[in-house]
């Protein structure tokens, strides 16, 4: 048998040795994160980064369109999509493009996932280069609101202009499913530990034909639910017939931003045209109290001059149920209402409050306000402003997210 090098013997030692300290060393963790808030700047393209709580503080700053001048010469080149391109703008963007409608983080905090109207599309932008990992091109010509799944492995987005959903895989921006809606999905909500998804079809708002008697020129408008992991229909709510069994055949049934209980038992949502709140009982499938807010004596009373049908949208529910906080966004206002009895607090002024949150430490509603360019928090227990900050142009959707430790924003390329 021959003999084995003193040499070749060593070497088979050391490796033998490196691989026993391997398999047994601990694998590499996640850098720490930190919680945040992410506002995203409609007009201007941009998503403000800011404290999660108290001061509100600016983190950093993220550029939603880094390949916009790309985006506009493809779209230039169609004149189907430069024409409903045109008319984003002219519609819902109130003369604006509209770079940023939605966004989340991944939960490793490595990953930004916005949708953008104007663009027709969904991105998801590496935080720390500001690159695109991968887009995705919606069905039709306009992406809107989002949902993130409990788990933050899946997106939902509303199509709105092809009575679509798509649902996203976060990591790779390979579709999981789509599934069918009314006209002009909008709000996309997770339900049931993530089981299920509520979608909202609002119809057509960016029409003058708002008189109440032309409310059947709307289009089709319902509440779809899917089971989240087949995306087959569970049920569809049509909210007409509930709002006119309650009495309440005067309003639009055109449901807007929404919010449930924490144990999910009551939906509340806020209407076209309608300066208040629903209560809606899931179990009983029926509605059991409506709220009316008051109105400003400035705002104009013709239906046509309210941003997309809107009156009031933002809304959302404090973590322990107590509270809920409105964005009055026509009225220029932001009240928190006590939910066992619908009272609602001080009218704290607000101009144009487009969206409602709740604050990392659950103690505040954060509002963004698009007619100033400011977010602001709003003390769930006081219903008292506790912090207002600047931020970019016209502020819409607030989020919840993740970023590392330390992070003030893309590194310069």
């Amino acid at each position: 048998m021959p003999r084995i090098p003193r040499t070749a013997l060593a070497l088979a030692a050391a490796l033998t040795l490196s691989v026993s300290l391997n398999s047994h060393a601990p694998a590499a963790s996640s850098p720490p994160l930190r919680e945040v808030l992410l506002v995203g700047n409609n007009w201007d393209g941009t998503a403000d980064v800011l404290a999660s709580s108290g001061d509100l503080a600016k983190v950093g700053r993220i550029d939603v369109v880094p390949d916009r001048e790309q985006r506009l010469a493809e779209i230039h080149r169609d004149p189907i999509r430069l024409a409903y391109f045109l008319g984003v703008r002219l519609g819902p963007g109130e003369g604006h493009d509209q770079f940023v409608d939605d966004m989340y983080t991944t939960p490793d905090g490595s990953s930004a996932v916005v949708s953008r109207p104007s663009f027709a599309d969904v991105v998801s932008l590496d935080l720390a280069t500001g690159r695109l990992n991968w887009r995705f091109p919606v069905a039709g010509y306009r992406s809107d609101h989002m949902a993130l799944s409990p788990d933050g492995t899946k997106v939902a987005v509303s199509a709105s202009t092809a009575n679509t959903v798509h649902v996203l895989d976060v990591r790779t921006g390979a579709q999981l499913g789509s599934f069918r809606t009314g006209d002009k999905p909008h709000e996309n909500l997770f339900t049931d530990g993530g089981h299920r998804l509520w979608n909202m079809s609002i119809g057509e708002v960016t029409t003058a034909l708002d008189a109440p008697w032309l409310d059947w020129t709307k289009g089709d408008r319902r509440i779809t639910v899917v089971d989240a992991d087949t995306y087959a229909p569970v049920k569809v709510i049509d909210m007409r017939q509930r709002l006119d069994a309650a009495g309440r055949s005067d309003l639009s049934d055109a449901v807007r931003p929404a919010a449930f209980s924490p144990d999910g038992s009551t939906l509340y949502f806020q209407l076209s045209f309608y300066n208040g709140l629903v209560e809606y009982d899931v179990a009983a499938d029926r509605i059991t109290r409506f709220k009316e807010l008051p109105k400003s004596p400035a705002t104009d009373e013709d239906r046509t001059t309210w941003v997309n049908d809107s009156r009031h949208h933002g809304l959302s529910a404090s973590p322990d149920g107590a509270h809920l906080c409105v964005a009055g966004t026509m009225d220029d206002y932001v009240t928190v209402l006590d939910r066992a009895t619908l009272q609602e607090g001080p009218l704290i002024p607000a101009a144009k409050p487009y969206w409602a949150t709740v604050s990392g430490d659950g103690r505040s509603c954060v509002v963004s306000e698009s007619g100033s360019d400011r977010v602001t928090a709003i003390d769930f227990a006081t219903g008292r402003p506790t912090a207002s900050v600047p931020v970019g142009d016209h502020p819409q959707r607030v989020r919840l997210g993740h970023v590392p430790t330390g992070w003030s924003g893309p590194a310069a390329r």
